[in-house]
């Protein structure tokens, strides 16, 4: 009786064939959702510092420069400087509230940042980024000038005609309302999908 034949070993060529399937290694280029969010947040994190470092490089500069009750006519009378101390909120609106405002900012700003791990999109990641500056700069008016912290008012500086004085805060928390609106009548969602329509 002669010896059982013994099973011949696979040869290397069909180490890799479909009855021998090994997981598929990862693409070297393959971006994962968690890079997509941390591009977008620093984006994010970009646009807002920027918006909050002209916000108060304006302000130093119109306290600087400008006389209260003395505008200046920049473009025609299209376009002022006229410096003001505001104790309301955006556009000098809610005078009499600056505990009130500050606190609502304060929550904006952190919740923007919560917010800002989703994010997806170009559009969503600049909004938030003009939203937190504009947030930021107008509490750090209302914490550290006068006459106390959580009441100090914000320097309002830029007037055009049949309008309130606003500064670079109130434009960039502006622009975000818009964009804001924008992304979301193109169906763009925060994380940057699509919503389908039917």
């Amino acid at each position: 009786m002669g010896d059982a034949e013994s099973p011949e070993p696979a040869d290397v060529e069909s180490a890799g064939s479909p009855s021998s399937p090994e997981p598929d290694a990862p693409e070297p280029d393959a971006v994962t959702p968690k890079a997509r969010s941390w591009k977008w947040m620093v984006l994010f994190g970009g646009v807002g510092l920027l918006i909050l470092f002209l916000d108060q490089l304006t302000k130093a500069l119109a306290l600087e420069h400008l006389t209260p009750g003395e505008p200046v006519n920049v473009i025609g009378t299209f376009l002022k400087f006229n410096l003001i101390r505001n104790s309301g909120a955006a556009f000098s609106l809610g005078t009499g509230y600056t505990p009130v405002i500050s606190a609502v900012q304060i929550i904006v700003a952190v919740g923007v940042i919560y917010l800002s791990r989703r994010l997806g999109s170009v559009g969503w990641a600049v909004a938030f980024g003009f939203l937190f500056g504009g947030a930021v700069g107008n509490i750090i008016d209302r914490i550290f000038r006068e006459p106390s912290p959580f009441h100090g008012h914000v320097v309002d500086f830029l007037q055009t005609p049949h309008w309130a004085i606003f500064n670079v805060a109130d434009m960039a928390v502006t622009s975000a309302a818009i964009l804001l609106v924008i992304q979301t009548l193109r169906g763009i969602k925060l994380d940057g999908t699509r919503e389908i329509r039917k």
